[in-house]
């Protein structure tokens, strides 16, 4: 009996003994697999659990002044890309839009105007000029043959004088002679009509002169109101630029006007507030009956579709990270579902860089710590969010893969 109890003994001492190696041999082999993989993971990927996702915040605001007739969406409202959510009053900014059209109606038929003015007075101007022209042309004629009439009636009054002369002389010499009876009754009468008539051609002569220069002065102010017109008429190429000046100006109009009408109908357009993109609403602060005015905020939409991942990597990380390396992202808020990314980014700065106020080395406290830098990560597949269950703001943890 005692030899069964020592070979009991002596068997069960041999499987503890086994057991305790195949316990080590399995720790030990357990310890170099885990070694093995810390070291193919931490040599092949990085991670961080300081990442969230990211994305735009659409500040939805007013870019006129009104008064609010209609919100269509209240707070955490899902909406699609173009819905209506706010309507302001659109009555003045109506009447805003037919006031300038009657405006730019009004400078068009100004334009048009002074448009088919130009020819007109490009024709009337040459039409003057040429009329002046020939104007100051028989105006010299004029002169000219007066100034000839008065050289003649000049010539008929130095005749007239000398004929007239020659009878008084001889008018003089008779008369004592007929008193004589040295020469007849007879001749002496014929002398007296010869002195008559000589006189009378003279003052006849004289008057002429007269006339022939008031028809000269005359003549001369004819010509030199001709000359006037025609310095007026030469001026008018320069009423044609004028008029060509005035229709620019009217076209210049016409441009302002227009600009009114697309301003007044951007502003009748702004009176419909709609989703620039699809997305939730947040933050609702506008109400019906409310006065707004541009630039005021009315609720913040947040896009579902357009999110990343913005990940906070330790400097030492950054070593082997490059963009376009694959990412594998895990989401804390549902139980780490993967979403497969890509890294499109690799900040510029350090987070304390792009911080309120920086740090200040210069002071001489320095303590060293290790600096994250932003990487945005985008998602490839954008099947996998097809459910929009990612919010900006949850957690996840992203796994790059640095080596191949």
């Amino acid at each position: 009996m005692a030899e069964v109890r020592n070979g009991t003994a002596e068997t069960q001492a041999t499987e503890n003994s086994s057991r305790k190696r195949l316990l080590a041999f399995s720790v030990i082999t357990v310890l170099l697999v885990g070694a093995a993989l810390f070291w193919w993971h931490s040599t092949y990927y990085e991670d961080t659990d300081d990442a969230s996702i990211d994305g735009p915040l659409v500040q939805i605001s007013a870019r006129i002044k009104g008064n609010v007739t209609e919100v269509n969406v209240t707070d955490n409202q899902r909406v699609d890309k173009g819905q209506v959510l706010v309507q302001i009053d659109p009555r003045n900014f109506q009447a805003a839009l037919d006031q300038a059209e009657a405006n730019l109606a009004s400078a068009q038929a100004s334009y048009e105007a002074a448009l088919v003015s130009v020819p007109i007075t490009d024709i009337n101007t040459n039409s003057q000029l040429h009329s002046a022209d020939a104007d100051v042309r028989g105006a010299l004629s004029s002169v000219a043959q007066s100034e000839k009439q008065l050289d003649a009636a000049q010539a008929q009054v130095l005749a007239a004088e000398a004929e007239n002369t020659k009878d008084q002389l001889d008018l003089q010499r008779y008369t004592p002679l007929v008193e004589k009876d040295v020469i007849s009754k007879q001749q002496y009468d014929a002398t007296v009509a010869a002195a008559a008539s000589s006189k009378a051609q003279l003052a006849e002569a004289q008057a002429n002169l007269m006339a022939a220069q008031q028809a000269v002065r005359q003549a001369k102010e004819r010509l030199t109101e001709a000359q006037a017109n025609y310095n007026a008429a030469q001026t008018g190429p320069r009423q044609v630029t004028v008029q060509k000046a005035k229709a620019d100006q009217a076209a210049a109009q016409v441009h302002q006007a227009q600009a009114a009408v697309e301003q007044a109908r951007l502003n009748l357009s702004y009176t419909v507030i709609t989703a620039p993109e699809s997305g939730i609403v947040n933050n609702k602060t506008v109400e019906v009956g409310q006065n707004v005015s541009d630039g005021q905020t009315m609720m913040t939409l947040i896009p579902l579709e357009n999110v990343w991942v913005t990940a906070n990597f330790k400097e030492t990380q950054l070593r082997h990270m490059r963009a376009g390396q694959p990412v594998v992202i895990s989401v804390d808020a549902f139980g780490g579902r993967q979403y497969h990314g890509v890294i499109t980014q690799i900040g510029g700065a350090t987070g304390s860089m792009l911080s309120l106020f920086p740090p200040e080395n210069a002071t001489g406290n320095y303590v060293k710590v290790v600096q994250r830098i932003p990487v945005r990560i985008d998602f490839s597949n954008p099947d996998e969010n097809k459910d929009h269950l990612l919010r900006p703001g949850m957690s996840v943890t992203p796994t790059v893969r640095v080596k191949n």
